[in-house]
């Protein structure tokens, strides 16, 4: 196994998969920013973390605003006012399906994890040991929002009980 993954290199699969998940479940293009924008106090992270040849996590981060919007294309039926089970269960499931897609270019027996999903931003995500992390922000029709990539460096001979911090609002 690798000691590095080159995480810069999957940038452009990353965006690529977000686009077509957004166009497929959102009815929506996502287009990478350059810049990024707060997501504010209100934020949700949803995250599904990699196990197996590959270990790591990928995290999607927008603001209510921006879930709820993501909520109402994914299930029109669903008119949410503010962040209840179906704003929970959309973001879930849009990280859910690029985590999916993203693990077919990843090492063979990649499995993934159940999502989850966080409200607010006074809390702090650590990965333990040593990673790598690739963020890159989007805007849709729908609203902005950021999805990062991480890497757990498993062979990392100093790594052992070494955290870093990945998010925190």
């Amino acid at each position: 196994m690798p000691l590095a993954f080159e995480i810069d290199a999957y940038q452009i699969d990353l965006s690529r998969i977000v686009d077509d998940v957004f166009r497929a479940m959102l009815g929506t293009d996502a287009y990478p920013l350059t810049e990024s924008e707060d997501a504010g106090a209100d934020s949700l992270t949803a995250a599904v973390q990699f196990a197996g040849e590959w270990h790591g996590a990928l995290l999607l981060q927008c603001g209510a605003r921006q879930a709820a919007a993501f909520t109402r294309a994914l299930m029109p039926e669903s008119q949410p006012a503010h962040n209840d089970e179906d704003v929970r269960d959309a973001l879930g499931e849009v990280v859910n399906m690029v985590g999916g897609n993203l693990k077919s270019i990843l090492l063979p027996g990649v499995v993934l994890s159940m999502p989850s999903v966080v409200h607010g931003s006074d809390y702090a995500l650590h990965i333990c040991r040593s990673n790598a992390v690739k963020t890159v922000n989007f805007t849709s029709d729908l609203g902005t929002f950021s999805v990062s990539l991480v890497q757990v460096l498993r062979d990392d001979p100093g790594a052992e009980g070494s955290h870093k911090r990945i998010v925190k609002n």
